[in-house]
């Protein structure tokens, strides 16, 4: 929910210019309402600025309301000395209790869950954090301590980036909102080449940076800012004995995640589910009903009425492999509720294409995410705006004759590539856990030859010395190599692209808060500590290992025989399409010679290859790189936000600010 900007004037450092005293505060003002009307699908309900007297500070925000409707839930929030001001984007859950316990030295403006920031950043200061249980974005000013405070949930669901723009610090939701503070993007083609923008904290615009999960960035006496973590991930010491049952285990990661279930459902909207055929959404939809019979409300619908709970899904087609809403459709008649699918067809998933790269700001290698779109859509016609989602830290499982850790992973039916000719001390840095192969799989562009100047001779080594040498010394001589892997993908995939592309950028489309419970910190603090081999067991009857012990035992009363049974697949599009078809005729249009050679560091002649294998001939990989292209070569229109072209070759008749200028900027890369 929400969008947020800040801006801070920096008064010198490492290639910042001394600080210029000339502010216009006219032009600040029109800055900071231009950025966020960039982001207004995010908050179309109240927007509001604040500015310290010399504008050399301000924050923005765009709000979409979803806990205290009233005004008094508007932002930005101020503490009544008029010193501390704050705005938030996200949901924060235990809010009645730090209200209680803070009423009597803050004097509340409202209900409004996200209110409590100040209140907790007054009285623990900076340690406020820890008190924080949700999905969060927020950015703090304290003017006597001339201390800029910004920080990001434990997950990463809700974005923060930052960069320096003629000498202003500037933080916000999404990174087009830098645009009207005059930035002006670059590839990096260093990132790309690096595949970085999935696992480090550099984007793949120059000089543009996110806040890492469990991260905060903090500014004093308007200097340039320093990063630090406050919470990460952990697991237990390999060797230590766990001391409870499997039965006590289950029982007590199934009351963690009713708990969790329970405060999400809390709005004063109206809230729905996303249910697929898999596991996740399955048990988050078993548990509201459960919770609904036990008298919890729906949102704003207090009667328990089960028929009332709504849930969607996505319907690909029989044909496509991927599709699953008949296995939702069993699931929703079992508990008794309606279901509602959006069908994708490949026209759809055209039309689509561009709005997608624009507002979620990630390059797209696959479909998946025009289809989260499409029922964000459906979901915002009738009347819903919080939607409760299955996504968790986990990932397909292995085949049972795997050889080495690489194996672990899979892309639709995708060959994983094998492990990497990395230096002997990495793999021991990473006790054989590495899952990056399956990060350096994820697409492989047709670089051109010059673009080789900047390539990194061991990749590998680049993102285990990312994680730091705590880390690395947890995984090379404490956690188990699952544990291990775990953390690599949930700091890599989960964060930067799976909770990216088909999380919060694709949900706020349509203005869809999702909420997803099994991300919660109560419950994996514990379901990190539950050993491996009852996460994943060995099945002797069919010679397989069965992913998710576990939880399917600890969701067994709230979802049916044949989800208990039923093999994890993740949320795939899919990525079998004609020549001359609609997605064809959108890629081919984009990746045009010009648009191509424009971007300088894609080879046009391998680029039309790719186009030919990935379509006419079903080559994933080339499939996939020619979208990742498509989306980084999407126009070289300039009437920003005045472009009107939407999908596959017809007028959307409205404004739609698709791709036009965030990536149309980059015309080429300096060589």
């Amino acid at each position: 929910m929400c969008g947020l900007t800040a801006f801070l004037s920096i008064k010198g450092g490492t290639n910042i210019p001394q600080w210029d005293d000339s502010t216009d505060p006219q032009l600040l003002h029109s800055q900071m309402n231009a950025s966020l009307e960039l982001v207004k699908h995010r908050g179309p309900d109240t927007r509001g600025q604040w500015f310290d007297p010399d504008h050399y500070v301000g924050l923005g925000h765009a709000r979409f309301s979803i806990i205290d409707l009233s005004p008094a839930g508007d932002q930005p929030f101020h503490d009544d000395e008029g010193t501390v001001h704050a705005v938030v984007n996200g949901e924060l859950y235990d809010h009645e209790k730090y209200r209680a316990e803070l009423c009597h030295e803050h004097n509340f403006k409202g209900n409004s869950d996200c209110e409590i920031v100040i209140a907790l950043y007054r009285h623990y200061g900076i340690s406020f954090l820890s008190k924080l249980r949700g999905e969060f974005a927020l950015v703090l000013w304290d003017a006597k301590r001339k201390l800029l405070f910004a920080a990001r949930d434990r997950y990463g669901i809700k974005p923060l980036y930052y960069t320096v723009v003629n000498n202003n610090l500037l933080v916000a939701t999404e990174m087009k909102s830098f645009l009207s503070f005059s930035w002006e993007p670059e590839w990096s083609v260093e990132n790309l080449l690096a595949k970085g923008w999935l696992w480090d904290d550099h984007m793949y615009f120059k000089g543009v940076y996110r806040l890492e999960p469990g991260q905060y960035l903090i500014s004093q006496n308007f200097n340039l800012p320093e990063v630090n973590t406050y919470w990460n991930l952990d697991y237990p010491d390999k060797r230590v004995h766990f001391p409870q049952t499997e039965e006590e285990i289950v029982l007590k990661l199934r009351e963690l995640l009713l708990e969790s279930v329970k405060l999400r459902l809390r709005a004063d909207v109206e809230v729905g589910i996303y249910l697929s055929g898999g596991l996740d959404s399955s048990a988050i939809a078993g548990m509201a009903a459960h919770l609904l019979k036990q008298g919890e409300s729906l949102g704003n619908d207090p009667s328990g009425d089960i028929s009332k709970m709504s849930c969607y899904t996505i319907r690909f087609g029989k044909d496509s492999g991927v599709d699953e809403s008949d296995i939702a459709q069993r699931t929703a008649d079992w508990l008794g509720v309606d279901l509602h699918p959006v069908t994708m067809d490949e026209e759809e998933i055209a039309m689509r294409f561009e709005d997608t790269v624009w507002f979620t700001e990630t390059p797209i290698p696959d479909v998946n995410g025009m289809g989260r779109v499409a029922v964000g859509e459906l979901v915002h016609s009738h009347g819903k705006k919080v939607i409760l989602t299955g996504e968790d830290f986990s990932w397909p499982p292995p085949p049972f004759e795997m050889t080495d850790s690489s194996e672990l992973f899979e892309v639709g039916r995708e060959t994983i590539p094998p492990p990497l000719n990395s230096s002997a001390s990495t793999k021991r840095m990473l006790n054989n856990s590495s899952i990056f192969a399956r990060v350096s799989s994820f697409c492989n562009l047709p670089f051109a030859t010059w673009t080789a100047t900047y390539a990194i001779d061991d990749l590998e080594t680049a993102f285990a010395e990312h994680f730091g040498a705590q880390t690395l010394s947890n995984i090379s001589e404490k956690w188990h190599p699952l544990h291990s892997a775990s953390y690599q993908w949930t700091k890599s995939i989960l964060a930067n692209y799976i909770l990216r592309y088909i999380g919060d950028g694709a949900d706020m489309v349509h203005q869809i808060e999702t909420r997803p419970p099994i991300l919660d910190h109560h419950v994996t603090e514990f379901a990190n500590r539950i050993p491996p081999s009852l996460k994943v067991r060995y099945d002797p009857v069919n010679k397989i290992l069965q992913e998710k012990y576990i939880l399917r035992e600890a969701m067994r009363p709230f979802i049916t025989d044949e989800i208990m049974n039923r093999t994890k697949r993740a949320y795939l599009g899919p990525s079998q399409f004609k020549n001359d078809g609609p997605l064809h005729r959108t890629v081919t249009r984009l990746l045009t010679e010009d648009n191509v050679k424009k971007l300088g560091f894609v080879d046009w002649n391998q680029m039309q290859d790719h186009i030919k294998k990935g379509f006419r001939d079903g080559d994933q990989k080339c499939f996939r790189s020619s979208l990742f292209v498509a989306a980084q070569s999407v126009s070289d229109v300039r009437a920003f936000p005045e472009y009107r072209y939407r999908g596959d070759g017809h007028d959307a008749g409205q404004k739609s600010p698709v791709i036009a200028y965030a990536f149309s900027l980059m015309l080429s890369f300096p060589r």
